[in-house]
């Protein structure tokens, strides 16, 4: 059977039996005081004595809300981890010359990748001779950087290093920490023109006898 890690950490009112501690909280200067005489100031306030620095000379203790006081405790933990939190970096490779299929493929993986939170590592790799087209490899990151300028910032403009030409996107922190909804990329797209179906013509009523090889049809 699993134990409450936190019960286990804390030692609380009649658990903490060194001869004196010292007390801190809300509303109170810092002091040392007899262990029995912290407790009944605890009592007297109706919360608990918390022992937070049991390594200390004499151990600190606080008078708190036990429960409050782990409360404190988690939400810390979960800010802390917050702001540790790995972000992933995605890498999306360019050639100088690339089509504009491709090009939407990618811009569509980037809003995905910059939507989850990840960074984004564009760049643009130069073969052989195609180094001559450094300044359409920049145009082509450009134009990647404002497409995205609703979902990212660009951390860093681009820069040649080697056959490389890179550029790096942040995500956008959204407001509440909603995801906004992934779009697809507009491309140039000519829709065919919608064939109606043809209507049906009204055949007239004749009533009377059939004449072989007429058609009374309009």
């Amino acid at each position: 059977m699993k134990k409450d890690d936190k019960k286990q950490q804390y030692r609380v009112n009649e658990q903490i039996r060194v001869r004196e501690v010292r007390i801190v909280g809300e509303g109170i200067e810092s002091t040392v005081v007899p262990t029995h005489k912290a407790i009944q100031m605890a009592e007297q306030r109706g919360v608990d004595l918390v022992e937070i620095s049991p390594n200390a000379e004499p151990p600190v203790c606080r008078l708190i809300d036990y429960s409050k006081f782990i409360y404190q405790q988690k939400k810390k933990q979960k800010e802390m981890k917050a702001k540790q939190s790995v972000v992933n970096v995605k890498e999306i490779r360019f050639g100088p010359q690339t089509d504009d299929h491709d090009y939407n493929f990618k811009l569509k993986h980037a809003i995905g990748f910059l939507s989850d939170g990840d960074k984004v590592k564009a760049y643009v790799f130069f073969k052989g001779r195609s180094i001559l087209f450094k300044e359409q490899g920049e145009v082509l990151l450009l134009r990647f950087a404002a497409d995205l300028e609703e979902y990212g910032k660009v951390e860093s403009m681009p820069v040649l290093e080697g056959k490389r030409m890179t550029m790096f996107i942040a995500p956008k922190k959204s407001g509440g920490g909603a995801k906004k909804p992934i779009q697809e990329p507009q491309a140039d797209v000519v829709e065919a023109p919608v064939k109606k179906a043809p209507q049906q013509r009204a055949r007239k009523e004749y009533t009377g006898p059939k004449v072989e090889g007429e058609d009374f049809d309009d």
